[in-house]
């Protein structure tokens, strides 16, 4: 069978949420089906280590300009010429993005649909081609794959589509994501937080990750605290906004607030396992991987009881109201002062991380692929 892929985010050093579940998942797959035939289906020059195996075949399709309207001529008009000429038996897409004008059997993956609960997130025209084509997209579909419980009924909900031609695909943390030992912990804390301990986020600078109510979450624990603890935001500032900017400057305690910018995977897992715990607490999710990579690290984790949060972290992370900034803020004076319940969630945390692997997610999502045959 031939199998095309849409690939547009395995983007060398620039992977990011979405990038990582393409490149765990199909690098898995197409080693795993020898007898399958795969074209990986790049808007960028691709780098050679993206093609896995012998049966993958790669094709460049630049797209000009990362906006809807250059999305919907790339995927209305070139993508379906695209399959026709290749005689592709199906057409995976695990980003988001589908396409409506080709006649190719569909495997949709659907991570989440937070454009439909806080459209005004987006803009004008992001929301708007989400909002006009997903429902379509799912609709056409012959299967659709997404990564929790909640948001397969999220889509059941909103879009009318038979929960039968929906695979629940959870997502997972990467594989180098480890416990440190307390000599790297002190030398990160040095680096990174003048050798203070720290609250850690990680994340998307986007509103739904809620930094503003963490920023003032966290000022409500300074003036109830002493010491001098930190706040690290890790991340690029690519989505920064005038709302999280004047939250953040209105801040007192923003001294205390610490950005690293975007670090490599290893950096990552220093600064997640030498913190004092990860904070998670955005108000919309379809999966939240930092749960895990809180975990994995054996970093005790806050994160909110809302969407698909408190699925993925069960009774691993201490859970809060994402909308309360007393409950935030009293999240990180526990965790702050009680040790044993550090503990607890570390012990935890070691049991819940083993349900979601790589190998699970591309095993998941192959089945839901087969289903479509």
């Amino acid at each position: 069978m031939n199998i095309a892929v849409n690939t547009q985010l395995l983007i060398k050093d620039h992977l990011e949420g979405l990038g990582w579940f393409e490149y765990e998942t199909l690098k898995r797959i197409t080693v795993q089906h020898p007898e399958h035939n795969f074209l990986f289906i790049f808007g960028k020059p691709y780098d050679k280590s993206f093609i896995f195996s012998d049966n993958v075949r790669a094709i460049t399709v630049p797209i000009p300009y990362n906006h809807p309207v250059f999305w919907y001529y790339h995927f209305e008009h070139r993508i379906p010429g695209i399959l026709k000429k290749n005689k592709i038996d199906l057409f995976l897409s695990p980003d988001g993005i589908s396409s409506l004008n080709t006649k190719t059997k569909t495997v949709f993956v659907i991570h989440d649909l937070n454009f439909e609960h806080y459209p005004k997130n987006l803009s004008f025209f992001y929301r708007h081609y989400y909002r006009y084509y997903s429902p379509r997209w799912a609709a056409k579909a012959q299967r659709i794959a997404t990564v929790s419980e909640y948001s397969k009924a999220d889509i059941v909900a909103r879009y009318g589509i038979n929960p039968q031609k929906i695979d629940v695909v959870y997502s997972a943390a990467k594989e180098a994501f480890k416990p440190v030992g307390n000599d790297i912990k002190k030398i990160t804390r040095d680096t990174y937080a003048l050798g203070n301990q720290y609250f850690v986020f990680v994340g998307a600078m986007i509103l739904r990750k809620n930094l503003i109510n963490l920023f003032k979450a966290f000022d409500l624990f300074k003036k109830n605290n002493s010491g001098n603890v930190k706040l690290l935001i890790v991340g690029a500032k690519r989505w920064w906004s005038k709302k999280i900017r004047q939250s953040y400057e209105c801040m007192e305690y923003k001294d205390d607030v610490i950005f690293t910018g975007r670090v490599s995977v290893e950096i990552l897992n220093q600064l997640i396992g030498s913190a004092l715990a990860l904070t998670y607490v955005s108000y919309f999710e379809g999966f939240g991987v930092p749960i895990l990579e809180g975990m994995k690290c054996e970093t005790p984790v806050i994160t909110s009881n809302s969407t698909s949060l408190p699925e993925i972290a069960g009774d691993a992370a201490l859970s809060v109201d994402a909308f309360s900034i007393e409950s935030i803020a009293e999240a990180l004076e526990k965790l702050y002062k009680d040790n044993d319940l550090r503990q607890q969630l570390i012990l935890k945390g070691n049991i819940r991380k083993n349900e979601y692997t790589w190998q699970i997610t591309a095993d998941k999502l192959w089945d839901c692929i087969e289903k479509s045959f």
